[in-house]
């Protein structure tokens, strides 16, 4: 079979070469010297003549039958005429001057196939790079976050800095599961005398990079189940509060240890009915990891959660119970959306603990639009409150600027009490975040 009908046959591959109808300066000699080196090549030795003119039968003949702007008069390399001729075969207009095609492929018979070397060499350097990077179906986002401020009542008002760093990886498999992997690190100090650990702010990962959470979400009969580790339980809960707090006191509405709880090795389920209401259960082993102790025995510490919820257009209501081993705790918390009025959230956490007195805990907040930012004010006690002690409360003003949808700047001021007829803790500062 001809080289003609050869290429006829095989238009996919004509076409895909007419991608790369480049001029010659663009063609190295490096790439036509690594061509040239390959057995499945005619070598370049063989090329009758480097350049086409007017006058000869070739360019002549591609001039009457394409309209490309090349053939003007001047010169063209023999390299861009095989390019207007794959263009002409994988158009059809092969089909309709047959001949004449034909005795052009053979005339730029070597040409055409350098081309089709050029773009097995692509395919195969795409294909290496494919083999190497990352799924298709795999997403990267990530956020960094830095803090400054200073306070002057845990150390003398001294000014303190942090950042924080965290990348989530999400893979699906299917189209209906999702593989998540979070990789983090931050230097936020864990010491309690420090301004950082009285606000809700980033990690004491000190300095070091590390995996903070695997774990593995799919469908199974109606429900979404997540399983892995360092997982909360109540991953696949449904909260209500939109309340977003600068003291760590406040965190979740104050109901971390029930609609928020944690955990380690986790198996958590949610499932949504179409008329607003959500259930969730939860179940972990905080201590799964040590041999001493083994998941779900009685020296370690078990997690076991569950979870209702109802969302409505403008307001939200969740409800969850928590058994953590050494404590059970009720939680109530729910946000309201007036038209033309502060978003409100609150929530109030019970515990009752193994031994000793029993506690309760509330965080309240309003939240609203102001000017090109959001305002948010809220209170409440200062952690859980141990029946017949000296109640302790927080409170917290921030104002959020989005300079876009990955940047915001976030000023700040609390005051938290303190026990005993101590000092007050007072601090202001600001935080910076990015979303990429």
């Amino acid at each position: 079979m001809k080289l003609f009908q050869k290429l006829i046959a095989a238009p996919a591959i004509i076409s895909m070469a007419s991608g790369f109808a480049v001029n010659a300066a663009e063609i190295s000699s490096t790439d036509l010297s690594d061509y040239s080196n390959s057995n499945n090549l005619v070598s370049l030795g063989d090329f009758k003549s480097d350049t086409l003119f007017p006058g000869d039968w070739a360019y002549d003949s591609l001039k009457d039958l394409t309209n490309s702007p090349k053939f003007n008069g001047n010169s063209v390399s023999r390299l861009e005429a095989a390019a207007e001729l794959n263009t002409l075969i994988a158009g059809g207009e092969g089909l309709m001057n047959g001949v004449q095609i034909e005795r052009l492929s053979d005339e730029l018979g070597s040409e055409l196939a350098i081309m089709k070397g050029r773009v097995d060499g692509l395919e195969a350097r795409v294909n290496g790079i494919e083999a190497g990077s990352f799924s298709e179906t795999t997403t990267m986002k990530g956020k960094a976050k830095f803090m400054i401020g200073g306070t002057d009542g845990v150390s003398d008002e001294a000014v303190s800095a942090a950042y924080f760093w965290e990348v989530d990886l999400n893979t699906s498999f299917t189209g209906e599961d999702n593989l998540n992997v979070e990789i983090e690190t931050g230097n936020t100090p864990s010491s309690t005398d420090n301004f950082l650990a009285v606000t809700d702010f980033g990690k004491d990962s000190g300095d070091v990079l590390k995996v903070s959470d695997i774990n593995y979400t799919f469908p199974l009969g109606g429900w979404s189940i997540t399983v892995g580790d360092s997982l909360d339980a109540s991953k696949q809960f449904t909260g209500a509060c939109s309340y977003g707090n600068t003291v760590d006191a406040l965190s979740d509405c104050g109901t971390g240890n029930s609609i928020a709880v944690g955990g380690d090795q986790t198996i958590s389920a949610g499932y949504e009915l179409d008329n607003g209401f959500s259930f969730g259960l939860g179940i972990s082993a905080e201590d799964g990891e040590k041999a001493d102790k083994g998941m779900f025995t009685a020296e370690g510490e078990d997690i076991y959660a569950l979870n209702v919820a109802y969302s409505g257009d403008n307001y939200g209501l969740a409800l969850a119970y928590a058994d953590v081993d050494v404590a059970t705790y009720w939680g109530i918390n729910a946000s309201y959306s007036p038209d033309g009025f502060p978003t409100i959230s609150g929530g109030y956490e019970f515990g009752d603990p193994d031994t000793g007195n029993e506690t309760t805990q509330f965080a309240v907040g309003l939240s609203s639009d102001l000017g090109p930012g959001e305002i948010t004010i809220g209170m409440g006690t200062n952690g859980a409150i141990t029946d017949g002690a000296e109640e302790l409360y927080a409170y917290d003003l921030s104002y959020t600027y989005k300079f876009n949808d990955g940047m915001s700047f976030t000023p700040f001021a609390f005051i938290v009490e303190g026990a005993n007829g101590g000092d007050d803790t007072t601090g202001i500062g600001a935080e910076i975040g990015f979303k990429f």
